[in-house]
């Protein structure tokens, strides 16, 4: 009895990857033909008619920040030198207890006024309100620590004077079109884009110049040149896939845009929530549905964002353990969505996909460890099954990785040396082991983290990106 149910186990997570795979690679054909769709529509696409338009919408550009005093400086210059017609920036340092708050106001000339914060949605306390005296643009706020993004967020949205916000991490640079980029969608159809999300790559390895990316490099360690691939693979393929069948429930933290009266209506970001980003975009997705809306949720893959990745195994343990409590946290506090047609193709696929195929994953994945081994150890595995097994995986995930390239070459073409891209060809055959089993426990980790009542950020180093920083001048004058 025990053997066969061990031996069921076995052909289940046998076809569970097949399945699991096969998604991906309709995902990747799919990325694949609108990638090059939209790279033949840029080359003609002009963005002039945005930068003078009057109907082109105001942004307000929210950066949550908790001790980032490495690469805040850098960041708001960037930001600041925005090619958009209007716009302001926001820092919330969340309780800062290092030198992020000394430097911007040191850096940017910043006063305490009198501002008033009026909580619409509901935050920790505001200590003070910062403005620049060298560009009207910046306001920086400093608040009582709430251990969560979420609610450094929410701050920032309460303070926004702007019809969309654009959220951006502290540790991450915008090209300098990219608010334009990412705003085509939202001008193009202003009555049904709710939100849009653009892509986010690495900046470890390459220069930066004046809070701006020069030279696009590949770094040179294992574990950042892992994170290229997976990058690559979730945003070219994944999120590119998804959207076109209108059915992205991710944008990503470090880079989107949202319509600010919709934020307003469904309470902001979820205070306390580990995954705030998905979280928001799963219940715009709930709220929008119950309303019976025509609405939109568009991914742009062209507006860059980078930042910079975590450079030792425990940082990225950490920040792989915060995304797995974010997933779980998410799906379960919507619980209500799954399989239920009243939200449509969302509820029917897009949150049983990640219920199955996100969330289960790694859970399955040690199941099948055991299962492998108990299969052995009572000498019934066969070995030819577990060959094909193998196989089909490795080859499968490394065609995937591939198909990623592929379409980064095609179409982006960021890295253009032809060692690079030797080099991440390479490296799709080399993320399988042992970094995928550690992923993996990582993954675990985070569930049994969330399940424990841990919700926090959680500590992840990184060396700043001042470190690559190369100065020229000042600070960006006056807007």
């Amino acid at each position: 009895m025990i053997a066969r149910f061990v031996l069921m186990s076995n052909w289940v997570l046998f076809f569970y990857y097949l399945s699991c795979n096969l998604i991906y690679l309709w995902l990747l054909i799919v990325a694949l033909k609108v990638s090059i769709k939209r790279n033949r529509q840029q080359a003609i696409a002009s963005y002039d008619q945005m930068r003078v338009s009057p109907l082109t919408p105001p942004i307000s550009i929210l950066v949550p920040a908790h001790n980032e005093e490495g690469s805040i400086v850098e960041s708001v210059r960037s930001l600041l030198t925005l090619d958009y017609p209007e716009f302001e920036v926001i820092v919330v340092s969340d309780g800062s207890n290092d030198s992020t708050l000394d430097r911007l106001i040191e850096h940017f000339q910043l006063s305490l006024s009198d501002y008033s914060y009026i909580p619409e949605i509901e935050t920790m306390p505001v200590r003070g309100v910062y403005l620049s005296r060298v560009d009207r643009r910046l306001m920086v706020v400093d608040k009582e620590a709430a251990g969560s993004k979420a609610d450094a967020i929410n701050c920032g949205i309460n303070l926004s004077s702007k019809i969309y916000v654009c959220v951006v991490d502290a540790d991450a640079l915008l090209e300098s079109d990219s608010l334009l980029r990412i705003m085509a969608p939202v001008f193009n159809d202003v009555e049904r884009v709710v939100a849009a999300g653009g892509i986010v790559r690495i900046i470890n390895g390459s220069d930066v110049k004046n809070g701006a990316v020069g030279k696009v490099r590949l770094p040179w360690g294992f574990l950042e040149m892992i994170q290229v691939e997976e990058y690559l693979r979730a945003f070219l393929i994944g999120r590119e896939g998804w959207n076109a069948y209108d059915m992205l429930l991710i944008i990503s933290g470090a880079f989107g845009v949202f319509r600010l009266d919709i934020c307003k209506k469904i309470g902001g970001f979820r205070r306390g929530s580990p995954g705030e980003d998905f979280d928001l975009v799963v219940r715009i997705h709930r709220y929008m549905r119950e309303k019976k809306a025509d609405y939109r949720i568009s991914f742009v893959a062209d507006p860059v964002c980078w930042t910079e990745v975590p450079s030792n195994w425990k940082s990225l343990r950490n920040q792989r353990a915060r995304w797995n409590k974010g997933l779980l946290d998410t799906l379960w506090h919507n619980r209500r969505m799954l399989f239920n047609p009243k939200y449509g193709r969302i509820g029917m696929i897009s949150v049983p996909y990640h219920w199955i195929f996100e969330l289960l994953a790694p859970a399955l994945e040690v199941v099948g460890w055991v299962s492998m081994v108990a299969a052995e150890f009572m000498g019934i595995l066969s070995h030819h099954f577990f060959i094909r097994f193998l196989l089909i995986g490795y080859f499968f995930s490394t065609f995937i990785s591939i198909g990623s390239i592929l379409i980064e070459e095609m179409t982006y073409r960021r890295y253009n040396d032809w060692r690079d891209l030797g080099r991440l060809i390479c490296f799709c055959f080399l993320e399988h082991f042992p970094y995928r089993q550690c992923h993996t426990i990582w993954r675990l980790r985070g569930l049994w983290q969330y399940m424990r009542g841990d919700h926090a950020w959680g500590k992840i180093e990184r060396a700043g990106i001042g470190q690559h920083q190369k100065v020229v001048g000042a600070v960006p004058k006056p807007g």
